[in-house]
């Protein structure tokens, strides 16, 4: 995305090297300080930074160099070499990160064994100190980069702690190998906590892979937008066809579609007319019929005729490069929330520090330099008891199990924001076709208006209209043709000038009998027997054959409702979340759909920004919503929900921007995400509570608080013995889920 306008540009860079939301905001704020820059909105989901800057005094090279000279970087190449360099960046950054993780619990395994069964053997303390260099200094090493680079941004982060307390334990473990007579000579037994320093490693690694893996990727949404582009297009030029690249297409250019062939700008038909499948846009399965003068959006797909049309809008006007960049702009604006113990250890790591420092301080004050090794011990156990890493475990381990527990039940989350999010939600919008319905057209109804029509002409008839549709381009002709193979027995009849009447339906004779199929409109005549069989339509769409202006039979075709989705309705509804329901089908059909499975809300008609629109009002109400849909025609309102849902059957498009996918596309599995959502939040906060209480209780006792009442001072080995046990609560509560 590129504007450049009176020496003004904006233009979408990617950028490397950020890891969390504090790395965005460490960004934004190093280029908003730049000379020349107006605005500079970090998009955390994609890893890149919408730049608006006067080129009069600032370029984007010098800009380059300000992010480096704190540590990230900005791709300023040609944008698509851009995006190219920045794949191949993150998917080597997504290895090193699996390697580190699998080498990391390679080496703490042993150490832990030491510790835990031959820690008597104080000579295996420098098998321990071996085994754990590599962790420290090659596979966490990012941990105490990224750690010293927030310190000096002055902010504090789980990188921060990490590094802090693994470095201090495994400092202080050092110097117990080498020095153990210091601790002896006052009476004091030296231990060593490499186990410590290298587990608290290998879990946050691993918890930052499944992170990874689980995040969602914007830029493969957004290829499967562009993809629905052609890229090539045929124009008409003095009456020649010219094959060009969508690119070279202008305003005015009158360009040919041929069957089959996706339609690559916005245009209104000049020439020829055509059915073209539009589902991309409304949802609808139906094909619509497209005259002269009508209307046609570029990534639609043309069917069976061909027609020229004039280029009315190209490039990034269309309706689908709108829709690209809705959705775009509002993955970015949700930028993913900032994970909890990140917000924790902001607070957390400066107020532990201060305790430790106070903590060696006062037993100094108190005890004088005789208390120095008290002193010490008490500091450490401090920062030991500190390590993070049940605060660490406290989100993904229940992230873990839950998501687990979700695709057992066909139910795949992506990410905490929406378990988070889900639980808050108290209005659903619901997609009608595909999601509420099947999404696909079939006979619903076939009823002879001849009540003394013999079985033998019966057949004939239907032979007939099976020969008739077959040649028939209308796509509920389709519907026809396959309702007949799948239920009756039928064989070709011979036909003769079959002729197809555009928007209304097709003719044929037979035994020089003239016969009719096609629109009910046609019934305005035809006699009160026909009339009545379609007073109770509910929304259907009528087809009639007819036999030299008698008709004979009605057809009726519907979008077959889903057998659960009254049922899935009536338990959101107990659940106190209302229900929505969003169409680009017409009013008659979604007020008959919405009545039937009590539904109050709904709007009929919407196109991709209307329904956009639709949550953007909800939500300025003050609702907290969720938006399920399956295809791209719901693109735009999934991003702007605040959980968007899928549904697995539904378009690549629709699953990539959604939050959470039902997979079997079983609306069923609905409530069941909302439970899930509860218990796993629920959990999520149990975690926490866990992995705090220990620091809560166990800080104030490593600083010595008992020892002049009791005479109790709190070993750093039973420090981290607690710290053990604050982890092992986590994963054995998070297990529970499981069950």
């Amino acid at each position: 995305m590129l504007e450049n306008n009176n020496n003004i540009i904006k233009r979408n860079y990617p950028v490397t090297g950020m890891s969390c939301a504090s790395c965005a905001l460490g960004v934004e704020k190093k280029l908003k300080q730049q000379r020349g820059v107006k605005s500079a909105a970090v998009n955390l989901a994609d890893n890149s930074v919408m730049l608006e800057f006067e080129t009069a005094e600032t370029d984007a090279a010098f800009l380059k160099s300000a992010l480096q000279e704190v540590g990230y970087n900005m791709l300023i190449e040609e944008e698509e070499r851009a995006k190219e360099i920045q794949e191949e960046q993150e998917n080597a950054h997504y290895k090193k990160l699996k390697r580190d993780t699998i080498f990391a619990w390679i080496f703490s395994i042993p150490i832990m064994i030491i510790s835990m069964f031959f820690m008597h053997l104080s000579y295996l303390n420098f098998v321990m100190l071996a085994l754990a260099l590599p962790i420290l200094l090659i596979f966490g090493r990012d941990f105490f980069i990224n750690g010293y680079k927030s310190v000096t941004k002055g902010s504090a982060n789980m990188d921060t702690l990490v590094a802090l307390s693994t470095s201090i334990a495994f400092l202080f473990s050092t110097f117990n190998t080498f020095f153990p007579q210091f601790w002896i000579e006052r009476g004091i037994e030296p231990m060593v906590y490499f186990e410590a320093a290298t587990m608290i490693i290998a879990f946050v690694l691993l918890g930052k892979v499944l992170e990874e893996k689980a995040k969602g990727s914007t830029s493969s949404s957004i290829k499967s937008l562009m993809g629905l582009q052609p890229k090539l297009a045929t124009i008409i030029v003095d009456r020649e066809s010219q094959t060009v690249s969508i690119s070279a297409i202008k305003k005015g250019d009158l360009i040919k579609v041929k069957p089959g062939e996706k339609i690559p700008v916005d245009g209104i038909i000049k020439e020829g007319n055509s059915y073209v499948d539009e589902s991309m846009i409304t949802g609808e399965p139906i094909a619509v019929l497209k005259k002269e003068g009508q209307k046609v959006l570029a990534g639609t797909i043309n069917q069976k005729g061909t027609f020229n049309f004039e280029a009315v809008k190209v490039g990034g006007d269309t309706l689908l490069a709108q829709i690209i960049k809705t959705v775009k702009e509002a993955q970015g604006s949700k930028a993913p929330v900032q994970r909890i113990a990140d917000k924790i250890a902001s607070i957390f790591v400066p107020v532990v520090i201060g305790i430790s420092i106070l903590t060696l301080a006062l037993w100094l004050i108190i005890g004088g330099a005789d208390q120095f090794a008290k002193a010490l011990l008490s500091a450490v156990s401090v920062l030991v008891i500190a390590c993070p890493c049940a605060l660490c475990l406290a989100t993904p381990t229940a992230l873990m199990v839950g998501i687990g527990r979700g695709a057992r039940e066909h139910v795949l989350i992506k990410d905490a924001t929406a378990l988070e999010q889900l639980k808050r939600v108290n209005a659903v919008v619901l997609d009608k076709t595909g999601t509420l319905t099947e999404g696909k057209p079939v006979v619903s109804d076939w009823i002879w208006l001849e009540e003394n029509l013999s079985q033998e002409k019966k057949e004939e008839y239907l032979n007939i209209i099976f020969s008739i549709e077959n040649r028939s381009e209308h796509p509920l002709a389709d519907a026809i043709v396959s309702y007949i193979k799948e239920n009756k027995k039928y064989a070709e009849a011979t036909i003769e000038g079959f002729t197809t009447i555009t928007g209304i339906g097709a003719t044929a004779k037979h035994n020089n009998n003239n016969y009719f199929v096609g629109s009910s409109k046609q019934l305005k005549e035809s006699g009160e027997k026909a009339l009545k069989a379609l007073q109770n339509r509910q929304g259907k769409s009528i087809v009639l054959f007819s036999k030299n202006n008698n008709p004979l039979l009605i057809i009726g075709i519907r979008d077959k409702i889903k057998e659960n989705s009254k049922e899935v309705v009536k338990r959101l509804h107990k659940m106190g979340i209302e229900v929505h329901m969003l169409t680009g089908d017409n009013v008659e059909n979604a007020a008959t759909v919405s009545e039937q499975l009590g539904i109050k809300h709904y709007k009929a008609g919407a196109l991709p920004q209307e329904k956009e629109d639709y949550i953007t009002h909800l939500q300025s109400s003050g609702k907290i919503v969720a938006m399920v849909g399956d295809g791209i025609n719901d693109s735009q309102a999934l991003s702007k929900a605040n959980v968007s849902i899928a549904m697995g059957k539904g378009t690549d498009i629709a699953m990539d921007v959604a939050m959470i996918t039902l997979i079997s596309s079983n609306l069923a599995l609905l409530p069941k995400a909302f439970d899930l959502s509860r218990r796993t939040v629920k959990l999520i906060h149990q975690n926490l509570f866990w992995a705090f209480i220990y620091n809560l209780i166990g800080i104030p006792i490593a600083a010595g608080v008992l020892y002049p009442f009791t005479g109790i001072l709190l070993d750093p080995m039973i420090a981290a013995a607690a710290m053990a046990f604050s982890s092992v609560s986590v994963v054995l509560n998070s297990l529970r889920l499981s069950k």
